[in-house]
Formats: C-alpha cells, structure tokens, sequence
C-alpha cells in the first residue's frame, strides 16, 4: 500500500559531507511543469479564517495554506480547527483507473509535521471522515473497501477512543461501500451514510446495484437505519453513487448519479469507447431534498440535468449546501452546476480559467460568494460566485501517464497527464512566476484530453506524435503547427478495433518515418502514419464484452540490433515475439504469471537476446511486485523481484550506459539495481512516495527523468552511477571526473547591492563499496594543501560539496609560492581559489583515487 513520507527543510551548509548509503545522496530535481495540476479530491478549510485551508489532491498528497499558496503532505481528510487534529482518510474514492489504494487513517496534531496510523489498514479507499469537536477521541469514517475485488472491511466504522479500537457500525455486503457521509451542523448526531454498490474490472465498471441507498443514524453513527424505497429516495439497480450535504437536522439533499436509460434511448452503444463516456443516454444526475430528517425525499427538478454527468457519474456525485441559505447549491460534475431555488434550475459557473471535472466545493458561510473549487486541474477560488476565478497551481501536482525527450542541444521533455493533455517543455524548469511578466509559460500545451505517450522523430526535434485516450493520435508539426490525424481505422467490414486507454505508439529506431501501434493487433505505417498495415492477428485473448475497452496491446518494443524484431505485451497477459518483421508471432508468456495487465515490455540496449517485462497486478488489487529478464528471447525466463515487493511494477528501464544497471518504477516509488537485478534499492531522494509511471533516459547528457502520477517529473543526472563497474566494484573505490571550472572575480561579492552574494560550489562524486574512513585533499600545482577533509563515510555513493574558498593561511602560501598571484578578499571576507591547476585526491582503505580539478578563465 501506499506509504506516507514526511517532509522537513534543511538549512544548506557551507561544506556539507554527505555521508548516506548507497544512493539517498543522489537527489532529485523537480522540473515541474506546475501550472496543470492534478486531482483534487478534498477540501478542509478553517471558516474562521478561510484562507487557512487543506487541498487534498488524489495521488499527490495533502497540501496546506494559509496564504492560497499551498505546501505538501497526502490524502483526503478533516479537520478540528480547534484543536488543531488533522485526520486524513487514505485511498481516493473516485474509482478511476488510477485510484490508488490507501493504508487507513492517519493522525496529525502538528500540521503535518508528523503521522500516526490510527487503524483500517486494510479499508484501501476512505471517503469521509467525522471528528467530534468536542471529543476527537469520537470520530466516524465512510469506507468504501476495495476497488477491484469484495472485502469485508468496507462500511461506516466508529472509534470512541480516538482509534485505538474501532466498531464496524454498518455494513451492507462486499460490494457495497460508503461513499459520503453528511452531518447536521446544528446536531452532529444526526447524519446520513450514502452506500454505492459498485464493481470495477479491468474490462467493465458497474457503478450502480441494487444495494446503494442511504442510510440514516440518529446517534452520531452507532446505529443506522435504511431509507427505505416508500420514501421517495430511489431504490433499484440503476442507482449508482450518491452524494449528501446537510443543511440542519431535518433538511439534507442528495445527488444521484441514476444509470438508468432515459425514455426512448437508443439502446444500442457507440462501438466508440470515447463516444460511449459521452453519447450513453442515462438519466444521470439527480437531486432530492428531504425537509423532514430523512423520512420522504422528493427530487427537485422536472427536467433531465443534461451535460453533468455523461454516463461516468462514478467520478463526481458530490453537491454542497451553503450553510446560510438551503436554496443555494453546488453541484460537482463535469461543469461545475450552480442552483439558487433548491435544485429547480441549475446554471454552470466554472468560467475559461477553470478545469473540467469536478469534485469538492467549500462554500464560506460567512460569504456565500466566497467558494473554494477543488477539480481536476487543482483549486479554483472565486470571491463573486463564480464570475471570475484565481488559479491556485503553484506546487507540481501532475498526474503523468508518460515521459519522453527530444535530442536538442538544449532538450525538451515531454509527457502526457491524466486529463491536462500533453505538454512540452525545457529539461532545467524551475518553478517560479517570472513567466507571468513576459506572458510565456516555459511548457507547451500540445493536445487535450488525458495525455498519453509521445514520441518524437529526433533527427529535427520538429514531428511529435502523440494522442489522447482510447488511441486518438495526431502527428503534429511543432514548426508549421500542421497536424494531422492518424489513428488506424477499421473499413466497413471489420469490427472497430480496440485501443487501450494509453494506447502504444513507437517509432523505429532503425528509420522515424516509420511507426508501430498497438490495438488488439500490431499496425505498421512506412510513412509516418499516413497509411497503416496490420502485421499480427489479434495478439490478445479476444473480446471480452464490457464498457472499458479490453483485449488490447498496452506495451511496443523493437530491438536496436534488428529491425522489425518487435515484442509486444497486452492488457490480459500475453507478451509476443516477432522476429521477421510480423511475419510470424511466438507466444512467450506461457511460464510467466497470467492475467496481469503487462505494464513495459523492454528490449537490451546490449544484448540483442535479452528481453525486461513487468506485469502489473493493480486491477486485480494485487500489488505484488512483478518484473522478469529473458536472456533467450522469451524461452525462459527469470524473475528480477523474488525478495523485492514495493506495490505494483509500472515500468522497468535498463540503463543506456551500463548493463548491470536497471531501474524500475512502482505505485510506489522508483528502485535501482546495480547488479541487474539481483537487489534492489530505493532511489528516490527528493521524490514523495508516489507512483512512478514512467521512465527514459536522455542519452547525450545522461539525465534520467521520472514521470511521476501525482508529483510531475523529477530529473536527475546518472552519469556517475553509470560508471560503477565490476573494476571499480573490485577495487572498492573511485572518483569521478570534474568539470573545468570558470573562475570569476565576482565570487564572495554581490552583483548588485540589494542582490545575494554570488557563492560557488562544486560537487565531488565519489563511490565506496563498504564503510571507510576516509580523507579527501585538494594541491595545487605547487603540492600546497588548499583543502582537506576527513571523515567516517558510508558506502554508496556519496558527495562533497567544497565552495572553493580557503584560509588566510593558505592564502598567503599561494602568494609566496607564486608571487605573480594575488588572491583578493572578497566582500563576504572570504577568500578563492585562484585559476590554475588542481588535483583532488580520494583515500579509504589504504587505497589512493585522484581527479583533476582546473580553474580557467572565461574569455
């Protein structure tokens, strides 16, 4: 399950010698982008002071503000604003294809600072949470249980002594979870429990069933009581999610998401599956008001609410009720839905700057114009109830499906985003606003819809490929802006072919103008998809019948060593061989796990025999982690992860440089091997535990980027671990080469007078393979001693960080030795290295490793 990381600030040193195992010194850069956001699952805002609020944001963790500017932490939660109490439900309820599953409730008293687990570990996805102000020891949790199989622990739980113990209050059965939870301002004891029965596969989701109803409890969720179907709620199998809010203890609403067909519907589906999220004529959302606690309801309006809900009203169903005026709603759905007379007639407020896809709104009761809009392209706050809007992405939130790079000299990384599109942009980004003064965000909005994979044609850096879900792809000219449209399609007598959600697309690396694609079978264009040829049968198990497209190819790879030599993974899996361009195919998944989704399937940059899959269980709720080499092209196979288990394998990457190095992405954070799988080690300094999604290395400058589903994309440089090699692993130690280094008269001194003094720094990298104590000195040329450190190292590899500066002692030495050199204070009375020649010297163990380190000027 998904673990919780605590973050805390460090105060840089000067000189700091990092002293960590293995890897953790190797830290990560976040390179954005910011300004698209992710899901936003969950507010709590401080109503005394409502610029005090909490976001929670469904795979990127909890943020916090008291300014509209957040910072970080997880999940969905509730607060006691008295007391202080933070209580976060893990485990986002929207059921989507990427709700991660949660490890219980966790307890903060110090903003965050630090966690406890306080119990239903094995809940996977929280909806709700109620504290008693006055006894936070009482608190009352919604549990919807599992997303893709039954389990027990799912319903309404109660805890008297703040989580030490906790009573199953309500259940209904194993399909059946709780989905929200509504109190009555005026008397917490009353509440009501919304129960959605529900059943995701990976080939369908049924979001509706007999069993979803509300429940009613009179003493603070003890006991509870049906709404039984005389009532006027409706009570029957269409019946899908189900959101309440309270306005006191006898006026509540609730939406419903009603998956019933409307009157006179076609019954017949789009064989489109986009078409099908959109042109499903169900009766979707609906409103009803009770104005006697629950005992009749009575829907509030006489027509359809059209444009709400589609047929997905899994991922919404959410209303709120200003707590000054019981006619004012808010309804989450794809527009954000306004209502002033009690859900009679309804209007969208969410204005050009606000996101699609709604999912929590905060009303301040003190100012109704006042709302806080959580959706999936972050917060939106409004001050005038929806006329204008302020965007409040500020932190790197994204959901990444996928990340790529192009081979410019200065390369752009590419990626695409669970429903923000595709984006472009620099490989250095770092956050800031100083974009908001020349008017021009450094990323590039390439296409909309859920972003998916890119590729890119690197002999120009101009053609990009890439699409949105269910296999949408366009070829888009970055320097013309021509795009043209080029998803294969089926003539009038074939059945549509199926596209995975992210559909695989490759260019080869033996000739770009040619492209590989993957439905349920293998399309080939030669011209960069103007045309298309089907070069496999159906590669999957066949057609499964469902709502969610199924039977697909989720994984393309072709072998640099061979052209046409493809091996190809499907979302049921299988993994195929073809040796001859598609001519023939070979079946290579028999002795491996079966019906796992295969999430990478990797040819060797080395050895053209070698083939890396990972297989993914996530949709079965199976979080085993499952990755696998073939050194015979798919005969035999061994396992790379036996004693490794960190959640569900997304992606597997061998390294570009060197063989024995892989590294591997889960739903739970990033590895690396350095013994081509043999053990594995966290790699993931500076990156959340999040899920890493994907993962490619930018071959010329040796960077590793990481798309992340929650956080955006990390960078770091691999160039030194690339070098850990069995000579340097035999001899123990190594250090690694230094970059010439432009002096500068400026060091120690300001650039302008209000400006910050203008501090060098260099990094020496060096590798051991056990502990050590150890000592590192700087000569110059002359053998004088400018710098020396000692110190009791860890193994792994490890950095110093030396600002270049030196002692009036050592100083003087230089300027006696040489007596042509002046060495002059600078304005922070420090004093520099001068130009010339250095050398850096590495003993442990007995054992000596030097580098050269040079100062030149800048001419």
């Amino acid at each position: 399950m998904k673990k919780i990381l605590l973050f805390v600030s460090l105060l840089s040193c000067l000189l700091t010698l990092a002293q960590n195992a293995d890897f953790q010194t190797v830290k990560f850069q976040n390179i954005g982008p910011t300004i698209m956001s992710g899901r936003v699952v969950d507010l709590a805002v401080n109503t005394t002071n409502p610029t005090e609020f909490y976001a929670a944001y469904a795979t990127g963790g909890l943020w916090y503000t008291n300014n509209n500017s957040p910072t970080q932490n997880i999940g969905c939660v509730a607060v006691d604003w008295n007391s202080g109490l933070i209580l976060v439900g893990t485990g986002e309820v929207n059921s989507s294809r990427s709700s991660y599953a949660g490890i219980g409730v966790l307890k903060s008293t110090d903003k965050g600072k630090t966690w406890t687990n306080i119990g239903l570990p094995d809940s996977h996805h929280i909806s709700k949470i109620w504290v008693n102000p006055n006894d936070n020891n009482e608190i009352v949790v919604g549990v919807l249980g599992y997303l893709y199989s039954k389990n027990e622990e799912r319903g309404v739980f109660k805890t008297t002594n703040g989580g030490k113990t906790w009573t199953k209050t309500l259940f209904i059965n194993e399909d059946t979870g709780i989905i929200d939870l509504s109190f009555a301002p005026n008397n917490p004891k009353i509440m009501f429990a919304a129960a959605w029965e529900r059943e995701r596969k990976a080939y369908h989701f049924k979001g509706n069933g007999i069993s979803s109803g509300i429940y009613k409890s009179e003493d603070a969720g003890t006991t509870w009581t049906k709404i039984e179907a005389n009532s006027g709620f409706p009570n029957n199998v269409g019946i899908g999610r189900i959101g309440l809010t309270s306005f006191n203890e006898n006026i509540a609403y609730a939406i419903v998401d009603n998956q019933n067909l409307r009157p006179n519907s076609k019954k017949e589906k789009s064989t489109d599956a986009n078409t099908n999220l959109f042109d499903t004529e169900v009766i979707g959302a609906e409103i009803y008001k009770t104005t006697d606690a629950g005992k009749t309801w009575k829907k509030t309006h006489n027509q359809f609410i059209n444009d709400a809900f589609y047929s997905y009203g899994y991922y919404f169903a959410d209303i709120t009720v200003d707590e000054s005026n019981e006619n004012s709603l808010y309804i989450s759905a794809v527009p954000l839905i306004f209502s002033s007379d009690g859900g009679k007639t309804f209007k969208t407020i969410d204005k050009d700057n606000v996101h699609a896809d709604h999912h929590v709104c905060w009303v301040n009761p003190k100012n109704p114009n006042h709302v806080i809009n959580g959706n999936d392209g972050g917060v939106n706050i409004t001050y005038d109830n929806g006329n204008h809007w302020i965007k409040c992405n500020n932190q790197a939130v994204g959901q990444f499906y996928t990340v790529n790079v192009d081979n410019k000299e200065d390369y752009e990384v590419y990626g695409g985003l669970q429903d923000n599109g595709v984006w472009a942009g620099p490989n250095n980004y770092e956050h800031n606003s100083e974009w908001l003064q020349n008017g021009k965000y450094p990323y590039e909005f390439l296409i909309g819809g859920d972003g998916m994979q890119v590729q890119i044609d690197t002999r120009t850096n101009n053609l990009v490929y890439t699409g949105s879900q269910f296999g949408s792809y366009t070829k888009i000219d970055r320097k013309s802006g021509k795009r043209d449209y080029i998803t294969p399609r089926a003539n009038k007598k074939e059945e549509p072919y199926r596209f995975n959600w992210q559909t695989p697309i490759l260019l080869s690396s033996h000739n770009q103008d040619i492209i590989y694609f993957g439905g349920q079978y293998v399309f080939r264009s030669m011209n960069q998809g103007a045309a298309w040829e089907k070069i496999s049968s159906d590669l999957t198990n066949g057609k499964i019948e469902g709502n969610v497209p199924f039977g697909t190819i989720t994984s393309i790879a072709e072998s640099k060593f061979k052209f046409g030599q493809l091996v190809v993974g499907t979302d049921d899996g299988n993994v195929h061989i073809t040796k001859d361009g598609g001519s023939n195919w070979t079946k290579i998944s028999t002795n491996l796990p079966q019906n796992l989704w295969v999430s990478r399937v990797r040819f060797s940059n080395f050895k053209k025999e070698r083939i890396y899959i990972t297989l993914n269980g996530y949709r079965n709720d199976n979080f085993k982690t499952y990755a696998y080499v073939s050194e015979d092209l798919g005969a035999n196979w061994k396992e790379l992860t036996e004693n490794f288990n960190q959640n569900a394998a997304n992606v597997i990457l061998e390294d570009s440089e060197n063989e024995n190095i892989l590294y591997l992405g889960t739903d739970n954070g990033l590895f690396i091997s350095i013994d081509r799988g043999t053990t594995w080690q966290d790699f993931s300094n500076g990156i959340p535990n999040v899920a890493v999604h994907d993962l490619v290395i930018q071959n010329r400058e040796k960077d590793l980027i990481v798309g992340t589903h929650g956080r955006s994309l990390y960078k770091v440089n691999v160039a030194n671990i690339q070098q850990i090699n069995e000579t340097i692993n035999t001899k123990g130690i190594a250090l690694f080469k230094l970059d010439e280094i432009y002096f500068s008269k400026n060091w120690g001194n300001k650039s302008y007078a209000w400006g910050s003094d203008n501090n060098p720094n260099i990094e020496i990298w060096y590798y051991l393979k056990d502990f050590a104590n150890i000592s590192i000195t700087i000569k110059n040329s002359d053998g004088i001693v400018v710098f020396i450190r000692q110190a009791k190292a860890e193994k792994g590899l490890l950095k110093l960080d030396y600002d270049l500066s030196i002692d009036e002692k050592t100083k003087v030495a230089i300027e006696k030795k040489n007596p042509k050199v002046k060495i002059s204070q600078a304005n922070n009375q420090k004093y520099y290295l001068p130009i010339g020649k250095y050398t850096v010297e590495l003993e442990a163990n007995g054992k000596k490793e030097t580098q050269p380190l040079t100062l030149i000027e800048r001419k």
